[in-house]
C-alpha cells in the first residue's frame, strides 16, 4: 500500500523514532485484539513479543504519540488508506466490486449522556428573548430618547450599536457605575446591564443554532454527535444518548467503503455515501443491497440513474405477508386499480377518483408528487368503518369519505425492487446480507467489544471507524486464507430436501 499521504504529515524528527508504516500496523493489530486505549497500546508495546516484533527494534512509542498519530496524522488520509486496502484486495480476487451490501449501526460517542442542547428548546427561548428584546428597546427609546434604525428583526450588530451609545452617555454625563450592597444603581447602569445580559443571551443561542445546522440536537462536549435512540438502553426508558450513524459498505465479508453521520435514520445516508465510495474507488457496484431502512424514492431514481440495481426490502414487506394486511379492505393494495380510467375500486365496488395532486419536500430537499383519490360517495356504506382508518378525526365517521394519497413513481419503483428481491438471485443476496453486513457488526461490536468511541469529532471519530475496518479486513483475510474460501463471494442458499 502506498502510504505517502501518511508520510506527508509527519515531520522528519518524527519519522526517525517510529515510522508511520509501523505505527499504522500496530494500531490495526491493537485493533484486532481488544486494545483500543493509547496508553493500554503503549503498555502492549513495551511488554508483547507481538509488538515489540511489529516495532522491528525501534524504541515503544509513547501514548501521546500513539494518540496524536490516530488524530493528526491518520484520520485525514483515512479515507484513502481504506479506499488502497479495497483496490488491493481487489486486485488479488478477493472482492469484485459486483456487489455491496450496506448498513448502519450507532456507536455512542465519547460526551456525557445529560450535555444536550435540544435545538427546538433554543429556538424557543430565542423567540421569547425578542419579545423581550421589542419592548426593552421600546423602554430605551422612551427614556434616553435612542431610536434604532433596524429591520424587521433585531439583530446582534443593533444591541452593540445601543451599547456604544449608552455608553457615550455614561461618559458625556460622567455617570459613575457602582457595585456591592447599599449602593443605588442608576437608570442608565440598570438599562446597560440588562442590555449586557441580552446580547449574552443572543449570542449565545445563536452560537447554539449554527452548530445545530440540519440537526435537532448536540451534545456540549461533542459539538459534532447528535442525540439518538440507541439499542443499549440501560434504563429502559428510551433514553437518547450522544452517539453517531456508522454505515459500512461490504462486500464478500469485507468492508470496502466508511462512513459516519450524524442524522439518526439510514434514509437520508445512503447517496452521500455511494457518492463518497465513488470519488475514492472510481467504481459504482452493479447491485445494492439494503434492509428496509434505505427505502425511499429519492434513493430508487438514484440507483436507476446511475445504474445499480436495488435489492432494498420494502418498508412494509413482512406485514404485507400477514392475513390482517390482506383482509384490510381500506388498503391500496387491497384494491381494484382500473388502469385506463386511473381508478380505484373499493371492496363495495365505489370508485375513487383523482382529485387533485400536492409536492412534499423531504429533509435533504427532494421533492415527490402525491396523488389524492377521493370517494364520489360514501353514504350509506355497511363497511365504513372497516374501510376508513384513524380514530383522531374530528369529522363524524358519518361525514367522512374514503382518501388515498399515492405516490406513483415510489410505487412503480418498489414494485420492480419488490420482483427482483423475490427473485431467486434475491433471495440469495438478502440471505448474504443478513450474513456479511450484519456479521461485520457482531464482528465488531460483539468479537472486537467496540461499544464507545475514544475520539471527539466528526473526523476522528471516522479514522477509529476505518481503523476498525482495517482490523476486521485482515482478520477475515487471514481467515479466509485458513479456511481456502478467499474465492467465495457469496454463501450459496441451501435448498430443502
Amino acid at each position: 500500500m502506498d502510504l505517502t499521504p501518511l508520510y506527508r504529515s509527519f515531520r522528519r524528527a518524527e519519522r526517525n523514532l517510529v515510522s508511520p508504516h509501523q505505527l499504522l500496523a500496530i494500531l490495526i493489530y491493537a485493533y484486532m485484539n481488544q486494545i483500543y486505549s493509547s496508553r493500554r497500546i503503549e503498555e502492549v508495546c513495551l511488554r508483547d513479543i507481538h509488538f515489540m516484533y511489529l516495532l522491528e527494534g525501534r524504541p515503544a512509542p509513547d501514548h501521546t504519540t500513539i494518540a496524536r498519530f490516530r488524530r493528526d496524522h491518520f484520520a485525514p488520509c483515512a479515507k484513502e488508506i481504506l479506499s488502497q486496502m479495497a483496490k488491493f484486495l481487489a486486485s488479488v480476487g478477493v472482492i469484485s466490486f459486483e456487489n455491496l451490501f450496506v448498513d448502519g449501526t450507532k456507536i455512542e460517542a465519547v460526551a456525557g449522556k445529560y450535555t444536550f442542547v435540544w435545538k427546538k428548546g433554543v429556538a424557543k427561548n430565542r423567540t421569547k428573548l425578542m419579545e423581550k428584546l421589542y419592548a426593552f428597546l421600546a423602554g430605551v427609546e422612551k427614556e434616553f430618547g435612542i431610536h434604532l434604525r433596524r429591520g424587521s428583526e433585531i439583530r446582534l450588530h443593533h444591541l452593540k450599536r445601543l451599547r456604544r451609545r449608552l455608553k457615550r452617555i455614561q461618559r458625556e454625563q460622567n455617570i459613575i457605575f457602582v457595585y456591592g450592597r447599599g449602593k443605588r444603581k442608576t437608570v442608565l447602569q440598570r438599562t446597560m446591564e440588562t442590555l449586557d445580559s441580552y446580547i449574552s443571551r443572543l449570542k449565545d443561542y445563536t452560537k447554539k443554532l449554527h452548530i445545530c445546522g440540519d440537526r435537532n440536537s448536540f451534545s456540549k462536549t461533542d459539538y459534532e454527535a447528535t442525540f439518538m435512540r440507541m439499542k443499549e438502553d440501560a434504563m429502559k426508558n428510551g433514553q437518547l444518548k450522544p452517539a453517531y450513524n456508522l454505515q459500512y459498505g461490504v462486500e464478500a465479508s469485507f468492508i470496502v467503503w466508511a462512513g459516519v453521520y450524524p442524522n439518526p435514520t439510514d434514509t437520508q445516508t445512503l447517496i452521500p455515501f455511494l457518492e463518497d465510495f465513488h470519488a475514492h474507488i472510481g467504481k459504482r457496484s452493479r447491485k445494492l443491497i439494503a434492509d428496509a431502512g434505505y427505502e425511499s424514492e429519492e434513493n430508487y431514481l438514484y440507483l436507476r440513474e446511475k445504474g445499480q440495481a436495488s435489492y432494498i426490502k420494502p418498508n412494509n414487506y413482512e406485514v404485507s405477508k400477514k392475513r390482517k394486511w390482506k383482509q384490510d379492505i381500506g388498503r391500496r393494495e387491497n384494491m381494484n386499480y382500473l388502469v385506463a380510467e386511473d381508478v380505484y375500486q373499493c371492496a363495495e365496488g365505489r370508485r375513487l377518483v383523482v382529485t387533485r395532486t400536492r409536492r412534499t419536500k423531504s429533509a435533504s430537499g427532494y421533492v415527490s408528487e402525491k396523488t389524492i383519490y377521493t370517494c364520489t360517495d360514501c353514504n350509506g356504506c355497511e363497511r365504513k368503518k372497516q374501510c376508513i382508518h384513524g380514530n383522531h378525526s374530528k369529522i363524524p365517521m358519518e361525514e367522512r369519505t374514503k382518501r388515498l394519497e399515492v405516490a406513483k413513481v415510489f410505487q412503480r419503483e418498489r414494485a420492480k425492487n419488490l420482483a427482483r428481491i423475490k427473485s431467486t438471485e434475491g433471495i440469495v443476496l438478502r440471505m448474504n446480507r443478513s450474513i456479511q453486513a450484519e456479521g461485520v457488526f457482531a464482528q465488531i461490536k460483539g468479537a472486537f467489544g467496540f461499544r464507545r468511541f475514544l475520539t471527539r469529532g466528526r473526523a476522528n471519530v471516522l479514522g477509529e471507524t476505518i481503523l476498525l475496518a482495517l482490523a476486521h479486513n485482515v482478520f477475515k483475510l487471514h481467515q479466509k486464507i485458513q479456511s481456502e474460501t478467499l474465492e467465495r463471494h457469496l454463501v450459496p442458499l441451501r435448498e430443502a430436501a
